[in-house]
């Protein structure tokens, strides 16, 4: 089995405020033990690619708020992550929030191997923005998106969110609008869900109606694709040649080193094995282990590769190819014939001779779509 692209997830898990829809591996801060915690990612770092001899080709640095720590820190990191074998053409992303970015600070996270940011926005409505905990308004979205375009970085990406409190059909349209006119080169657009373990799950907000969720999803998506802007996945749209490359790995089924708290990784191994590991969930748990312990190693069996594989490729508008499904799972395509024929069938999937792709209503029931591939593989 030829191991797929390599990337490298970066998790720095402080946020200035926790916001009450988030799920993720982040906590509060008054104090950030930025030295230290830096200390520990490059000592994690080197353990994951001591005997790892592909180059990285993309780096992702999420959270929390990465855009917190330091011009320095970040640049220790990156030179950790360039000694450790980054290609020269790497894309690395960084996420930033707005109200923790200023030019000058992007400017420095670009100068230190950055070459895209992802600003955190959400939305550009000060009622919405409010009603989702955030720390930023309309202006300090404005002023951020002005930084990345002058930071010197390649490109830069604008995280919206729509069904949100406070939303309704014409204020989700404005946003859209809001974002194109500031043209960026790549647009994430995604419903917000209720997680558990999130305050908005212990006290849910008024939420759009599926009637209005129905057509904000319709009218955002004629418009986008109107502007110039192709959905090449459930939830990203990008200018021509504006793809997130690093995404793109993930749906592809490729492989990702992790380090930092609670990071995830996944790896593939030349006899055909496929895991997925994580680290040390909380940060000073992290910080006291050293941070180079793989926690919870799972080796994927055939229906795990099969379905995670279909969780992800099908994201994609271009679906996935059976020489592809094959590579990345090392299982004969021929076991999903009948499942492929079945969901073309019903209306769901797509085949055009050897690629495969979800139709306009399988991408609607696309978790229905991926369950069918959990089911055992044939022999």
């Amino acid at each position: 089995m030829k191991a797929p692209q390599l990337g490298l997830y970066i998790h720095i898990p402080w946020c200035e405020r926790k916001c009450p829809y988030c799920d993720f591996n982040s906590h509060e801060a008054l104090k950030i033990p930025e030295a230290a915690y830096t200390d520990t990612l490059i000592a994690d770092l080197l353990e994951e690619t001591r005997d790892q001899r592909r180059e990285i080709q993309t780096v992702f640095i999420g959270g929390g708020t990465p855009s917190l720590f330091s011009v320095e820190a970040i640049g220790r990191i990156m030179e950790a992550v360039r000694s450790a074998g980054l290609a020269a053409e790497a894309e690395v992303t960084m996420e930033a929030n707005p109200g923790s970015v200023e030019t000058s600070r992007l400017q420095g996270y670009a100068q230190a191997g950055v070459t895209r940011f992802s600003l955190g926005i959400q939305s550009f409505n000060d009622r919405c923005l409010q009603a989702l905990g955030r720390v930023h308004n309309n202006d300090m979205a404005r002023q951020a998106v002005a930084a990345a375009k002058t930071s010197g970085a390649a490109s830069y990406n604008i995280d919206l969110m729509h069904g949100l409190p406070e939303q309704n059909l014409e204020r989700g349209l404005d946003d859209i609008g809001n974002a194109l006119s500031l043209a960026p080169p790549h647009l994430s657009w995604y419903q917000l869900t209720i997680e558990a373990n999130t305050r908005f799950y212990s006290h849910p907000p008024q939420l759009p109606s599926e009637s209005i969720l129905g057509s904000l999803e319709e009218e955002g998506a004629r418009v986008l694709s109107a502007a110039g802007y192709q959905r090449y996945e459930v939830s990203a749209w990008a200018q021509p040649g504006q793809e997130c490359q690093h995404n793109l790995n993930y749906w592809r089924f490729g492989d990702y080193m992790a380090i930092g708290a609670g990071a995830h990784g996944k790896l593939s191994t030349e006899e055909g094995q496929v895991f997925r590991y994580a680290k040390t969930r909380q940060p000073d748990d992290y910080l006291a282990t050293g941070g180079i312990q793989r926690r919870g190693i799972r080796i994927l069996d055939k229906t795990d590769r099969q379905g995670e594989f279909m969780l992800n490729a099908l994201r994609l508008t271009e679906g996935f190819s059976l020489a592809l499904f094959e590579a990345r799972t090392d299982l004969n395509p021929q076991q999903i014939d009948a499942k492929v024929s079945e969901l073309v069938d019903r209306g769901l999937l797509r085949k055009n001779q050897e690629q495969i792709q979800t139709t306009a209503l399988g991408r609607r029931f696309l978790d229905d779509v991926v369950a069918a591939f959990f089911a055992e593989p044939g022999e």
